[in-house]
């Protein structure tokens, strides 16, 4: 079975996701408010999943109503 490009990517981005949760789930703590390491793993979760929401919605193309 092949994957269409939509799928492949969306499944890469959850591998993606998936490697980052671990990485924030396995921090040491305890966690300064100003550890710049922590904060990219958050901005970086954030990003993945926006990412992931993206693709998962329809895209609008818009048609004319009559035709040309």
């Amino acid at each position: 079975m092949t994957l269409d490009p939509i799928d492949r990517a969306a499944h890469a981005l959850r591998a993606c996701l998936d490697d980052v949760r671990d990485e924030i789930t396995g921090y040491p703590g305890p966690i300064a408010g100003c550890d710049a390491q922590f904060n990219a793993l958050l901005d970086s979760r954030r990003r993945l999943e926006r990412a992931l929401s993206e693709l998962s919605q329809p895209e609008f193309i818009p048609t004319p109503r009559q035709p040309a």
